[in-house]
């Protein structure tokens, strides 16, 4: 697993860096890392399936218990099959949707490590990994929405996109932090294994569910989503059918069944939050004239039924939303490239521009009508098989609310095929003549940009004739998530059973409402002037960016002792209270050895003062010159010539370079009026110090465990040969610290240097 992820993260380099000499053909090369996981997962694919889980580890911060690991179970495997099929279909339909397109190498690479997260997401048992994953797939996506940034629509649909998926993920870092302390362990499959009950894990869950459902666009989050479609149809097929959209519901399908029953919140919060944004989106999806926002909308009812299903952790329901997340990207993606190439071929997506695209484009128009039919569940189609299997689920549920999420799904349902049908004959139906409508002259696509459509269409009805080739892994999918009490089964026809009726009379409605689309649009116009989220969205950013402007104009003043009181005060007022908090009861000081070490002491206090009240600058640089010598002769006396020699040549370098940069100066310092008055610096200068000085008497006081100093001291002649400890520690023990001050010296001298060359000829 971490071969194939290292695979995706080099071809993105290989594509970003050959992109401009391959042209549309470096998306073909980016298809080999999602091609080889496919293949990997197939040739596991017995394996896994069978309950030999591939799990690997490798240690990550062995003192934290922390590791990098990977777990591929069944359920994983449905995503990694899905995140791997569909991507090089979608990089392949790719490289004829764009044709010469400027940016293509780096648009492949962005595809390519988006693909790679989503990969990681899937399979990382480390929930800090997850964590890590997750957030990647956000500044993927932001860089794939924001492709053609040229368009002003795009960055603000990728800034959208990455605020609200953003703000949930580091809410979810919250959660994931608590639980894994709750839980003393990040790892997932020991924490479902052994759920932890207390109040604070109910409010780890809390949050890890805020993360889930912006993710997953539910509701009140969903807006982001169909923003999102501003990026080329390509990333819309990808993101928004089988990856990015459904990471949320990854994570609500794995924590369900372990925590559902701990917690009563669980499942009404779930269930609700999910049925709401199904029909949420399903309502205003029929109101859409851009046929790619039919389909976001579509998409978002969708998510809901999938959260639905598997947030209530039960055996059935999770089978039934294996099989909806199966069923859902196999349509989902060939109808948003359909959508792909009637806007490239036609360069509209207005259904009500659009006119005889069915004659036109025969082939474009039975694979998205195939795709359809299986979104809104028609036999003899995998689709059907899914959402039935979802309807008998809710049917049978052990629950008196189940029957109120089975005829939310019945409702969902209708609007499904009201939207759906509107889709088909918007874009392929033949409407009355008009100086507004196109479509009659429209040369056909070449068959490379049908083809991948064309190939999930055949999935589609292979599977949905012949249930038996797909449902050990659906089955197994479903099982690896809630073990089952019984065999589940896919089958095209399971007899009569009640929500056969049901779903019939769904499909009824549906082709009704689309009959009085007229009707049900003026009705839908009458609630367009309620609140949404959108709008709660825009004003919540234009109030966040009033108040930025407001608090950095009166905070941001372009004075540096301004800035340096504030931070001054700000650490002697909060860590202060600290110290003070903390200071050891009884504490003993003991402030000198040797009158001589008071005498150089007070040296340099009287050194410090007087460079704080210094006029002349080259007085001041001096007398600060004199406190680092002071403090080099207190090394001496503490026994730590090594330090008084550092100390020495250190202030000697400053001492030079300072002289030389003042002769470019004023003479005296300019005196301002500071917001900041005189009385008010002295506070917060001396408050400061008293800080300082007390922080370090407490440091050297809180010690719990014997000094490192000593084990140095055993370890020197034994591993390094020398007697010296201070060389040792210098040259063996903190090698990389003592290059990073070589370094900086070394930055120093070639800055003196360069000065005196100048001055020398300046002369």
């Amino acid at each position: 697993m971490i071969a194939l992820l290292l695979l995706h993260g080099v071809v993105a380099g290989v594509a970003g860096a050959s992109g401009r000499r391959l042209g549309r053909f470096v998306l073909p090369l980016v298809a080999v890392a999602p091609a080889t996981t496919f293949v990997w997962a197939l040739l596991r694919a017995d394996e896994i399936l069978s309950g030999q889980s591939v799990w690997i580890s490798v240690p990550w911060v062995e003192s934290l218990g922390l590791e990098i690991s990977f777990l591929v179970d069944s359920f994983s495997l449905l995503f990694v099959l899905l995140v791997s099929g569909i991507g090089v279909l979608i990089m392949l339909y790719a490289t004829w949707y764009f044709g010469a397109t400027p940016g293509l190498g780096r648009f492949a690479a962005y595809l390519v490590l988006f693909a790679g997260s989503m990969l990681g997401l899937v399979t990382a048992d480390n929930l800090l990994l997850l964590f890590v994953f997750w957030e990647l797939t956000a500044v993927t996506s932001y860089l794939l929405i924001g492709f053609e940034d040229h368009k002003p629509e795009a960055r603000s649909a990728a800034l959208q996109a990455l605020l609200v998926t953003g703000s949930g993920g580091l809410i979810m870092l919250a959660g994931i932090v608590i639980l894994g302390a709750e839980a003393g362990t990040y790892s997932m499959s020991e924490i479902l294994a052994s759920p932890p009950t207390s109040a604070l894990t109910g409010a780890a869950l809390l949050l890890l569910l805020v993360g889930a459902f912006t993710k997953s666009a539910q509701v009140p989050f969903h807006f982001w989503l169909p923003g999102a479609m501003a990026a080329p149809t390509p990333v819309s097929a990808y993101l928004h059918s089988a990856t990015m959209v459904k990471a949320g519901i990854y994570l609500i399908a794995r924590l369900s069944p372990a925590f559902a029953p701990l917690f009563w919140y669980w499942r009404p919060l779930v269930v609700g939050i999910g049925l709401l944004t199904m029909l949420v989106g399903g309502y205003k999806a029929l109101r859409q004239h851009d046929a790619k926002l039919i389909l976001a909308y579509g998409t978002v009812s969708q998510l809901g039924l999938m959260t639905a299903l598997l947030g209530t952790g039960l055996p059935k329901l999770a089978f039934a939303g294996a099989a909806v997340i199966l069923a859902h990207a196999l349509y989902k993606a060939a109808l948003f490239m359909v959508i792909g190439v009637v806007d490239h071929q036609v360069h509209t997506r207005d259904i009500r521009r659009l006119t005889g695209l069915a004659k036109k484009m025969p082939v474009t128009f039975w694979v998205a009508a195939i795709a359809m039919a299986s979104y809104v569940g028609l036999p003899p189609l995998f689709g059907f098989i899914a959402k039935e299997t979802a309807l008998e689920g809710f049917r049978l549920a052990p629950s008196d609310a189940a029957s109120v999420a089975f005829f939310a799904v019945v409702i969902g349902s209708a609007l499904t095929t009201a939207y759906g049908a509107r889709f088909l004959w918007g874009v392929f139906g033949s409407k009355p003549p008009s100086t507004e409508i196109i479509g009659e002259d429209v040369a056909r696509p070449h068959r490379m940009l049908v083809a991948p459509a064309a190939a999930l269409a055949v999935l589609t009805v292979a599977f949905g004739l012949a249930p038996q080739w797909i449902e050990p892994l659906v089955v197994a999918a479903g099982a690896s998530l809630a073990a089952p009490d019984k065999a589940f089964h896919l089958a095209l026809w399971s007899g009569f059973v009640p929500s056969i009726a049901w779903s019939a009379l769904a499909v009824g409605v549906g082709l009704m409402m689309f009959w009085q689309r007229e009707t049900v649009e003026r009705i839908q116009s009458l609630t367009a002037r309620f609140p949404s989220a959108e709008q709660a969205y825009s004003s919540s950013v234009t109030v966040l960016n009033r108040v930025a402007r407001q608090v950095t104009g009166r905070i941001q003043v372009g004075s540096l002792p301004v800035y340096g009181g504030i931070i001054m005060a700000t650490v002697t007022l909060g860590v202060g209270a600290m110290v003070v908090r903390a200071w050891p009861l009884g504490m003993t000081i003991e402030f000198s050895d040797s009158p001589f070490q008071v005498a150089v002491s007070l040296f340099v206090i009287v050194a410090a003062i007087a460079a704080a009240f210094q006029e002349r600058r080259i007085a001041a640089v001096f007398l600060l010159g004199a406190v680092g010598y002071g403090v080099a002769i207190l090394f001496v006396m503490y026994g730590a010539p090594d330090l008084a020699l550092t100390q020495i040549l250190f202030e000697t370098l400053a001492l030079v370079l300072f002289v030389l940069v003042l002769r470019h100066l004023p003479d005296r310092f300019r005196k301002r009026q500071h917001r900041f008055g005189q009385t008010s610096r002295l506070i917060i200068s001396i408050g400061l110090g008293t800080f300082v000085g007390g922080f370090a008497l407490v440091a050297v006081n809180a010690r719990v465990t014997e000094s490192i100093g000593f084990e140095m001291a055993a370890r020197a002649l034994p591993d390094t040969g020398a007697r010296n400890v201070v060389n040792v520690i210098l040259t063996d023990f903190r090698a990389l610290d003592t290059l990073g001050e070589i370094t900086v010296l070394l930055v120093v001298a070639i800055g003196i240097a360069t000065l005196v060359g100048q001055r020398l000829g300046d002369r």
